[in-house]
């Protein structure tokens, strides 16, 4: 079936789920929706009821509600966001515990914690009697491997037997639960969700995969009462010291669940091999009898078919239950997000055509997710968007919740979700051997609409150029002989001959002291070009982003400036990018300004680190200024948040720098060290002794008052060395 066929079927419903876990590690409560302000934002649910979605998995969580036993329960906070999503006709799928060991009284271990889940259980059902759908365990057999196999996270046991006691009470948990709130809504239904993976592995590491095949069942087959004595894992089972009563419980009070749900990544399929040599250190591992390599599935070339069909038919196939994916989820760049969750739900719709009984695809983390770069072990993890982004205090919209409300109201799907994603790409596999450098190769397949980049000599037009070859974004990279941007005739003609979706102007004059003798042609450059091209766009209805500089400041400000600060530049250069900003914002409001500082990157020569590390290579002393602090910007960095935010229709002013500040000389020094080069060659001095053309604010750092998105300075440093030192030694292979 076509692809807008598949898009505009009458297949799954259209579901949403917000991350909610509460895990505990040692003492301490790692709470998702206080790390992002859930609790304090109505406005959240207000922005996912507008997506058009039918269901919302959504927390009435053990943990938070009754944390001491003596608690009593404060429901006010729940009872008015479930009103809203009562009222707003979204059905609640009701979560007791998400990834976590229950409150501060028990555990998975505690024989009581079945029964004491059950008695909130039965809290809830009394105060909500209109809720129907319950989770009472978030993905048990997920949660168990954590907590009593690899000890991550509390009781922290690392022996199957643990493992194994944990499910039990998880799932009888599930059981006794689902049957205290049918006494009191006997229409009750469950909807189980669990990891839906598989592991594909070499002939000598089959019996690991089969038996970890076998294993992923085990939260369902416990439910269905199907764990006994003719169950493949039963020796397994037995061989631990586990009571065989203990798994006799479920076959005598079967809990089916209504609704299988599925929650499925990229990384969900896992490939086992033993020839280690191939694969990263990090994973390398082993069962005790074999020493091998756990990796993603996606990333090796497999004989098998794999991927999200394949795992529904056999979970269908197994159970012949209802299905829904609960978990759709990649953090990843934009348009990533948009080609998973399209691959996600064709994949479902073309199930539903074959008979499949799939009642849903759940956009997960609809707010995002923090710290789960870290498996939520440590505080002050890293944020992820997911369909909103919080990072500017309150959910913003981003491209991937235009694209679901494109498939809830039947609308044409983004263009760039028709690419392949990345784990369609051969670019994936470790085998794949790394481009060092486009050098501005034009990529555009003959059907795809381009993204027009103008600035094909320059540093960021070579920049976006290597990040769209790498995200499969097509693109067209322009010189001045094929647009010259300060002639209109000249822009027209290259609009009409590649029809572009959406326009970056990454050209300009870029020479601060040259500049001020040289007034007209960089106004010319930097502000008159950039009007004709945002005329443009705007005429034509599509996407236009320009570049601003952190020099339109006069730097007597001592805190990080925002977008609202008012501009009053100290210099020509300054000056023509001010007056491009004012005009910018009157010929084309929608238009997004990127306002950034200070450029470095791996392939830059121009920019002031690699002047660094080749003047101290050479032994040449450099003079640098000592009282002039910035926030130096890492050019993959602004590049690739920069393109999120064109793919989100961003519009208005944004600043993006890496978080920091340093002094130019503070920047030296720290180069040097990080290249181990010998900084007696680095000559500090106040800017007025160093005799620039242009004068300088002496403070320009840029902060953000929508949110900030680009990485700390520190770690931006951290990968640009990495980077270096890999180009190094791809090119003495090459």
């Amino acid at each position: 079936m076509a692809e807008k066929q598949l898009h505009k079927i009458a297949g799954p419903e259209i579901w949403g789920g917000i991350e909610c876990t509460i895990n505990r590690v040692g003492d301490q409560f790692f709470d998702q929706l206080h790390f992002m302000n859930h609790y304090k934002r109505f406005s959240d649910l207000e922005q996912i009821a507008g997506l058009g979605i039918k269901k919302i998995r959504y927390p009435v969580l053990w943990e938070k509600h009754q944390p001491a036993t003596d608690t009593q329960i404060d429901w006010s906070w729940t009872a008015s966001r479930l009103q809203y999503l009562k009222d707003a006709g979204i059905d609640v799928i009701a979560g007791l515990v998400h990834h976590g060991s229950g409150p501060a009284f028990t555990n998975m271990l505690d024989p009581q914690f079945p029964g004491l889940l059950a008695d909130y259980a039965r809290k809830v059902a009394e105060r909500f009697p209109h809720l129907r759908y319950f989770t009472p365990v978030n993905e048990p057999l997920t949660t168990a491997r954590f907590s009593g196999l690899y000890g991550l996270w509390y009781p922290h046991k690392t022996s199957d037997k643990d493992f194994i006691q944990m499910l039990l009470n998880e799932c009888k948990a599930t059981v006794l639960a689902m049957q205290a709130i049918r006494t009191l809504i006997p229409d009750a239904k469950l909807v189980q969700t669990e990891d839906l993976g598989k592991i594909y592995s070499t002939p000598l590491l089959q019996y690991q995969a089969d038996f970890e095949n076998q294993r992923r069942w085990l939260s369902y087959d416990l439910l269905c009462g199907r764990v006994d004595a003719e169950h493949p894992l039963w020796a397994y089972l037995m061989s631990l010291g586990i009571a065989a009563t203990e798994f006799q419980f479920f076959t005598e009070n079967p809990c089916v669940p209504d609704i299988f749900g599925f929650n499925h990544y990229v990384t969900s399929e896992r490939y086992l091999d033993e020839n280690l040599d191939i694969y990263p250190a990090h994973a390398h591992g082993g069962n005790g009898k074999h020493r091998y390599a756990d990796v993603e599935a996606v990333r090796v070339e497999l004989e098998q078919e794999t991927g999200i069909k394949v795992l529904l038919k056999e979970a269908w196939e197994r159970y012949g239950r209802p299905i829904a994916v609960t978990e759709v989820h990649l953090h990843c760049h934009r348009e990533e997000q948009l080609r998973w969750f399209k691959y996600m739900w064709e994949a479902c719709c073309e199930l539903s055509i074959e008979g499949v009984n799939l009642q849903g695809v759940t956009a997960w983390a609809m707010l995002g997710s923090v710290g789960w770069n870290k498996l939520l072990t440590k505080p002050r993890g890293m944020y992820e968007p997911g369909v909103f982004d919080l990072r500017g205090g309150s959910p913003r919209p981003t491209a991937l919740a235009a694209y679901i409300k494109s498939i809830t109201s039947q609308q044409e799907e983004h263009h760039l979700a028709q690419e392949k994603g990345w784990w369609q790409r051969s670019t994936r596999f470790f085998n794949h051997t790394p481009v060092l450098s486009l050098q501005g190769e034009n990529l555009t397949r003959k059907d795809s609409r381009p993204l027009m980049i103008i600035g094909r000599n320059g540093t960021l037009g070579k920049s976006f150029a290597n990040a769209c070859y790498l995200r499969s974004i097509p693109f067209i990279l322009l010189g001045r002989q094929d647009c010259d941007i300060t002639d209109m005739a000249s822009v027209l003609k290259a609009f009409e001959i590649h029809k572009p979706w959406a326009v970056v102007n990454a050209a300009g004059y870029v020479r601060v002291d040259e500049a001020e003798n040289d007034a007209l042609r960089c106004y010319h450059a930097n502000c008159a070009g950039a009007v004709n091209l945002a005329t443009i766009c705007r005429e034509q209805g599509i996407g236009f982003m320009t570049f601003s500089s952190d020099l339109v400041f006069d730097g007597n400000k001592n805190k990080p400036y925002v977008e609202s600060d008012v501009v009053n530049p100290l210099n020509v250069y300054g000056r023509t990018k001010a007056a491009c900003e004012q005009a910018i914002q009157e010929v084309y409001p929608q238009a997004l300004v990127i306002r950034t500082s200070a450029f470095f990157g791996p392939d830059d020569t121009e920019n002031f680190v690699h002047y660094v590390i080749d003047s101290l290579s050479r032994q040449t002393q450099i003079t640098v200024a000592e009282d002039v602090k910035v926030s130096p910007t890492y050019v993959p960095d602004l590049v690739n948040v920069s393109l999120d935010l064109l793919i989100d229709q961003e519009q208005g002013i944004r600043h993006l720098a890496n978080k920091g500040a340093v002094t130019w000389a503070e920047l030296a020094m720290e180069t040097a060290r990080m290249f181990r080069l010998n900084p007696m060659f680095i000559n500090a001095q106040p800017a007025a002794a160093m005799n620039m053309e242009a004068a300088r604010p002496r403070y320009s750092v840029l902060g953000s008052e929508k949110g900030i998105l680009m990485p700390t300075l520190d770690d931006a440093l951290r990968r640009f060395s990495q980077e270096r030192k890999q180009q190094v030694q791809l090119r003495s292979i090459v």
